[in-house]
């Protein structure tokens, strides 16, 4: 009786169903900022996963989430010692297996500074399993070769350590996860640029892709207007007159 585990590791929740391809295309033309402050307006206020930062600028991303938790140790449990020998049997081996052409994986890590969820092997197998992106709060290692991967990354910072080196352990996958101060469920769907990651819950994409188009198409005529020598309180935002201006531009330009 004494030789049974305590809990039955990695913990798996259940797979999220596909995207809508429409809907992740249409996503990508969309920039984090607009997407948040479009949430922000349907009153979804917490979805800017802040901390993690991208690894190499001018990437973007808009994809399916994927999700892995890190738990803390605790000996009678799980450890780091044995190193990949150990992780190979736990969440962080698993979830990768199950990662599918488009999917963008969310971890949980605590934004812990010695926890390196990530190096250079399990990101290749990420790549060559058709990830899109990667979105720690924690750290990674092996910064150099990630970043010869081409695979955008957005993490808290770097780390010489390896995944269970520290604190935690991979500990459960598909599962909900506090990434950032931000609720992510596998399934729900992520855009990410230069300005950092936003969560954009699945059943509300199509609301919010459909108002971001309109946001940014009147932000680019505001732009050209002020690069004109247009004035600020005219163009930024639109008054009821440069509203219609833009509205007769809009028509112009989509004949």
């Amino acid at each position: 009786m004494d030789d049974e585990p305590v809990w039955d590791l990695p913990v798996r929740g259940d797979a999220p169903g596909p995207a809508d391809p429409q809907v992740l295309t249409r996503l990508a033309e969309v920039s984090a900022a607009t997407a948040c402050a479009k949430l922000h307006a349907q009153g979804i206020r917490r979805t800017f996963v802040c901390g993690p930062r991208p690894l190499a600028p001018g990437l973007k991303i808009a994809g399916r989430i994927r999700t892995l938790q890190f738990m803390p140790q605790r000996e009678d449990i799980a450890s780091g010692l044995g190193q990949e020998y150990v992780e190979r049997h736990t969440a962080l081996w698993a979830v990768l297996e199950t990662i599918e052409p488009g999917d963008v994986l969310v971890v949980q890590a605590y934004g812990s500074p010695y926890t390196g969820c990530f190096g250079d092997m399990l990101v290749r197998y990420f790549r060559q399993k058709g990830g899109a992106g990667i979105v720690v709060d924690g750290r990674i290692r092996d910064a150099p070769r990630v970043r010869e991967t081409g695979v955008p990354v957005w993490a808290t910072g770097v780390t010489p350590h390896y995944a269970s080196q520290a604190e935690l352990f991979p500990w459960a996958y598909d599962t909900p996860v506090a990434c950032g101060g931000v609720l992510a469920l596998p399934g729900d769907l992520l855009v990410a640029d230069d300005d950092g990651p936003v969560v954009v819950p699945r059943r509300t994409a199509p609301a919010v892709i459909a108002a971001a188009r309109e946001h940014e198409q009147w932000e680019r005529f505001s732009r050209a207007r002020i690069e004109e020598g247009g004035a600020l309180t005219d163009y930024y935002p639109l008054t009821a007159d440069t509203r219609a201006e833009y509205e007769r531009w809009r028509d112009q330009n989509q004949a």
